[in-house]
């Protein structure tokens, strides 16, 4: 049974024949799930990367930040699309100039495992020359489209004084930035819950936007929005 494909092929994704194509042939759907679990596939033409929690199973993915909804992203004079080597996916927005802000990603809840807490963090780096950041709080928010997001505070430098941020509506927490194995750094945007299923599907939109002070900002480097099982706390 510990062989069987049938057995394997129900921890496996519905749609895992596209997910692979065109990688190397498996032989079995046991090799197949160990792959998804160590090495991460490109999906929806190399702009989504999704691979599987080692522990639980559970679908993870990244949304590169050339499928999110950036001002002015589209105006080379404020920001530029490049390539670096780090990066699983061809292009990253380097953040050029800007005063607003705001940049988000959406993805359907159907491509995420159901009955699962999930974490999104915005996975990005600094550039050599990096400004407008420091002691600088903006907001993130998480949440179904069309429904009250959850939002909280975020800073993009880990050098921040204080763990709070007062707002509307009194004081927050102000979520830090931390380091990944893969050499990026990452905030917690929020949490959200899959119910999961087909009646159950929506699309859940997840972003960081500065909507007070409007200071010039350049220097960020971003490579997506990751999503994953939430910690248990």
């Amino acid at each position: 049974m510990a062989k069987s494909n049938i057995v394997w092929e129900k921890f496996l994704p519905a749609e895992f024949e596209s997910l692979v194509h065109p990688s190397p042939v498996f032989l079995s759907n046991k090799e197949l799930y160990c792959a998804l679990c160590y090495y991460p596939f490109l999906i929806d033409d190399g702009k989504t990367s999704v691979w599987l929690e080692k522990a639980s199973g559970k679908r993870c993915i990244m949304l590169s930040a050339m499928n999110f909804s950036i001002a002015w992203g589209d105006d080379p004079r404020y920001w530029q699309w490049i390539s670096i080597p780090e990066s699983r996916f061809e292009k990253v927005a380097e953040l050029l100039q800007v005063c607003w802000f705001d940049v988000r990603g959406r993805t359907n809840t159907r491509v995420l495992s159901p009955k699962t807490h999930y974490s999104a963090y915005i996975v990005f780096k600094r550039a050599d020359q990096c400004y407008g950041f420091k002691d600088e709080a903006i907001e993130a928010v998480v949440g179904m489209v069309g429904q009250e997001a959850s939002r909280r505070y975020i800073c993009f430098d880990e050098a921040i004084d204080g763990e709070f941020q007062r707002g509307e509506r009194g004081m927050r927490p102000l979520v830090k930035p931390g380091e990944r194995e893969d050499g990026w750094m990452e905030i917690e945007l929020g949490e959200f819950f899959i119910e999961g299923g087909i009646m159950n599907s929506e699309e859940i939109e997840m972003g960081a936007l500065e909507t007070k002070r409007l200071n010039g900002k350049y220097g960020l480097i971003i490579q997506g929005i990751e999503i994953r099982p939430a910690k248990i706390r």
